[in-house]
């Protein structure tokens, strides 16, 4: 190519330099074109899917206006954290649903965008809450958190969630968009290409491994608030820590993954009857595994952990850790190195008035 640029005279050079920029423009609006086509017929696949849902529901006889008995007319949103165990654990969902009789959408944003403009958020809360058919739901996406009772809908969903400690999952997320993963090994990823290790990255002070990169799950927590976004803002992890506490029915950690799929399992038996043998059998279990994944040496690990960003997440996974052995602790006990669910261990008892 060297050789042929020095024999062509300037003018071709640059008409070919020229005609070169001009098919890649061309290339790359064709690619934009396919990708729209691409996002047009799945939004027109699913909307045929969810017809033929409709249409069923109306031939088994469910009237619009029959009130759903209270097993049916729950909501779980699990607004999943990119790189905790998300996959492994919504797969299991997908198994369960048919034979536990509920359904399970993914929240499909625009670029994995965990924020929604005002009018999908409107959109969003009032289409699911009075979606009857769909009903027993179990919705799980890339979103932050969304407070429904903000929008005027008297009953909440049941949010579900899991975290990771956040070194780790930055580290599989660096090796995720570079390697990809063993769930879809022939999809190309925005990173390929670039063989860069992680303990590299942060030498170079490269942005993809910076301290700003830890800030995802305080924010994914603290919700749609201007605040959330703003990395290492106090306000923000207050917020989170206060959601975790009241808004969210159980949030589990990914080296206690199993654990989490238990006290899911007893708790809300409508959904995940039979979720923990599924995960202990194999077939589910650490589903994801990202390719080429290296451990942090031990001195990029403390360089990260002397900024005040992963202090502060740290902060709110060591703060969600604790919440989630605690409440293990008082639903479980160990018996030869396995954990059993407690029985049921109170009851009613001076009922009056006293029946004749």
């Amino acid at each position: 190519m060297g050789l042929l640029r020095i024999m062509m005279p300037p003018k071709l050079q640059l008409l070919a330099v020229l005609t070169f920029g001009v098919a890649m423009l061309f290339l790359e609006n064709q690619i934009q074109k396919l990708e729209e086509s691409k996002g047009k017929l799945e939004r027109a696949i699913a909307r045929h899917e969810v017809r033929e849902i409709e249409q069923r529901h109306s031939i088994d006889g469910i009237r619009p206006d029959t009130m759903l008995d209270e097993d049916e007319d729950i909501l779980i949103i699990y607004n999943r954290v990119p790189k905790t165990a998300s996959t492994s654990f919504t797969n299991i969902a997908y198994d369960l649903c048919a034979k536990n009789k509920y359904h399970v959408l993914h929240i499909n944003t625009t670029k994995n965008n965990p924020v929604m403009s005002l009018q999908d958020q409107m959109r969003f809360v009032k289409n699911v809450s009075s979606w009857r058919e769909m009903k027993p739901g179990f919705y799980h996406g890339h979103i932050s958190y969304l407070d429904f009772a903000k929008f005027g809908v008297k009953k909440k969903p049941i949010y579900i969630n899991v975290i990771r400690d956040p070194i780790e999952r930055l580290v599989s997320y660096y090796y995720f968009l570079r390697f990809g993963d063993d769930y879809r090994p022939g999809l190309r990823r925005r990173k390929q290409g670039d063989k860069k290790t992680f303990d590299e990255c942060v030498a170079a002070g490269g942005s993809d491994c910076a301290p700003e990169k830890l800030w995802l799950q305080i924010p994914f927590f603290c919700g749609h608030s201007s605040e959330c976004w703003n990395v290492g803002s106090r306000w923000a992890l207050d917020q989170a820590k206060y959601n975790l506490v009241n808004e969210y029915f159980l949030v589990g950690v990914t080296e206690e993954l199993e654990d989490f799929i238990m006290l899911l399992e007893a708790a809300l038996p409508r959904f995940f009857r039979g979720a923990t043998e599924l995960y202990r059998s194999g077939k589910k279990s650490h589903l994801r595994k990202t390719t080429e994944k290296k451990a942090p040496s031990k001195e990029t690990t403390a360089k990260l952990q002397q900024s005040d960003i992963w202090k502060m997440e740290n902060e709110f996974y060591e703060f969600a850790l604790e919440q989630f052995q605690f409440v293990r602790a008082h639903a479980v006990r160990e018996k030869d190195g396995e954990l059993y669910i407690l029985a049921q261990n109170f009851f009613y008892e001076k009922i009056y008035p006293k029946l004749n």
